[in-house]
């Protein structure tokens, strides 16, 4: 088994592949990628044959595929297809037969078919209006449901503080409104990523404006939400301004991890193991802008890239705390949008 990490580097052009020692969490470039039009969000399949990669250049928008080589991690380009939007995040369903999107600016989510051999129906099944902000698409572990996570007034654009609740036909890739269609956090906090508990019936939502993580309970046979506790990321003390970007809880399902942007940390927390009620840790300095970070997927390392400095920041994981210890700084190129951690 071997890990790879893959930065998109939208300033660059170009994805970094990097191999992972699984005992010092050193970091090894193995080459660059070129990929045209901003490359930002990144998605793998479950089977982890496959790399998609949304574009973001403006009047060039769309989504690209690529071969995943084993055992080399190698990405081998199987081509793109154009969008009518900025797709600003990418997930595939729970089978890998479908590429979901969410279209922050669009007010739109996405459902494209993927082929055998990974490259994508040019047709989206779905193109489903929402509303603006929509910032994060997400299967349940059913492949029954899908959450779209929507921003709050106040933001670059004013959203409706919610997440979208969706029935998803794995057989044919198409959305149905849930019902309720929504779901809110207790205050206007703007949720903005998701992710699952891994054993837990329990969401937590990162929250843009809020700066805070929500926890919600999750009903598997209704596919809805209930919200039940929302923490701060932040410092008591901390009065600048701050954003909340992605959020990703640990293998295990021990520990939670959220950025903040402004005060340039990681939050940490430490999850309950019967209730998936949160605690906070503390904080830990991190890069700016920290918009985009992952952990590995044996829930070991953490790697945070700065938007702002261009570089990457690996910490090692207290197995026992939850708390980070800074390992090494790389330098990465500009605009670092994306970090995954894809182990083959």
């Amino acid at each position: 088994m071997a890990t790879y990490l893959y930065v998109a580097l939208a300033g660059d052009d170009k994805l970094s592949i990097f191999t992972l020692d699984p005992d010092a969490g050193a970091l090894t470039q193995q080459r660059d990628v070129p990929q045209a039009d901003q490359p930002s969000p990144l998605a793998v399949d479950p089977a982890k044959q496959f790399c998609f990669v949304g574009l973001r250049k403006p009047d060039a928008f769309g989504l690209a595929s690529f071969r995943i080589e084993a055992p080399t991690g190698h990405l081998i380009p199987l081509g793109s297809i154009t969008v009518d939007g900025d797709p600003v995040y990418l997930a595939t369903d729970r089978t890998g037969r479908y590429l979901l999107s969410a279209y922050y600016y669009q007010r739109t989510v996405a459902v494209h078919a993927i082929g055998e051999d990974g490259i994508l129906h040019p047709t989206p099944i779905e193109w489903h209006e929402t509303d603006v902000g929509a910032h994060a698409i997400e299967a349940d572990a059913s492949n029954r449901f899908v959450f779209v996570p929507h921003i709050a007034p106040g933001g670059a654009l004013d959203g409706p503080n919610a997440i979208f609740q969706f029935h998803f036909d794995a057989n044919t890739g198409r959305l149905r409104p849930n019902d309720p269609a929504t779901v809110s956090p207790p205050g206007p906090d703007g949720p903005r990523h998701i992710c699952f508990h891994p054993t837990l019936n329990v969401v937590y939502s990162s929250n843009e404006q809020g700066c805070g993580v929500t926890a919600y309970h999750f009903d598997p046979a209704s596919g809805t939400l209930r919200p039940f506790q929302t923490v701060s990321t932040l410092p008591s003390d901390f009065a600048g301004r701050n954003t909340c970007s992605q959020i990703r809880i640990t293998l295990n399902g021990r520990f939670l991890y959220a950025p903040n942007r402004g005060h340039n940390s990681i939050a940490g927390f430490a999850v309950d193991a019967g209730t998936g009620q949160l605690t906070a840790i503390g904080h830990t300095p991190t890069e700016p802008v920290p918009r985009a970070f992952n952990l590995d997927p044996k829930g070991q390392f953490l790697f945070s890239s700065g938007l702002e400095s261009g570089r990457l920041a690996s910490y090692r994981i207290g197995a026992e705390t939850g708390q980070l210890e800074p390992l090494e700084i790389y330098d990465m190129g500009r605009q670092p949008m994306w970090v995954l951690c894809v182990e083959l």
